[in-house]
């Protein structure tokens, strides 16, 4: 009889503790009148971003926010409003404008814009017509600066002002990759410039670091 009383007490106990955790708790289960009382052994709250246990403490709730959607590669832009030099998506691809002229088609046609541009990471020539009010797809894209720290089967070891590091862009073809490791296996140091568009990377650049950088 002694046992089932202290089973009773116990379970009061316990189930006194958990209304007092869930007073505090933030969600939004406190603005709910309707919510369920909770157990002895834990509670969910309704929508399942803080999980209150009847033995953990204020400090030991936890809650799980998702992030949000990652931002977007490209953004629109109506084609009257792009300019020479600057960037446009041509065929899938990231594209620097080398060149563009406006020309009607008829009496009462829409004007269109013919772009020429170059594939900022392969140089290839792309061109595309468009109507001027039409919107296209602008690629953000981004340059930054690296110390080149070595080369490894292929790869540039990279890092950046903070310290960080990073290693997936490989050396670059042709004249521009043979420059940069020739010059690096002579002990210069080096500073790359990377370019990011789309999802991919490259090296476009490099140049001798000035003296007492490092």
């Amino acid at each position: 009889m002694a046992t089932s009383q202290m089973i009773r007490r116990d379970l009061a106990a316990r189930a006194e503790f958990s209304l007092a955790c869930i007073s505090r708790c933030p969600c939004a289960h406190r603005q709910r009148p309707d919510a369920t009382a909770p157990t002895a052994r834990s509670l969910s709250c309704p929508p399942t971003l803080c999980r209150v246990s009847a033995t953990m403490s204020d400090t030991e709730h936890d809650h799980d926010f998702s992030a949000g959607a990652g931002a977007s590669l490209t953004y629109p832009m109506q084609c009257s409003a792009l300019r020479k030099n600057g960037h446009v998506v041509i065929k899938g691809r990231p594209c620097k404008i080398v060149d563009m002229s406006t020309s009607k088609t008829g009496k009462h046609g829409h004007a269109k814009v013919n772009l020429t541009a170059i594939d900022i990471f392969t140089g290839k020539k792309l061109e595309d017509v468009s109507p001027s009010t039409h919107n296209m797809d602008v690629p953000h894209v981004s340059r930054n600066e690296y110390s080149l720290i070595n080369i490894d089967e292929g790869y540039l070891n990279l890092m950046d002002d903070s310290g960080n590091t990073k290693d997936d862009v490989k050396v670059p073809e042709g004249d521009l990759g043979a420059k940069l490791t020739a010059e690096f296996e002579e002990g210069k140091e080096l500073l790359v410039t990377i370019i990011a568009a789309m999802g991919e990377e490259a090296c476009i650049q490099y140049k001798e670091a000035p003296k007492g950088s490092s």
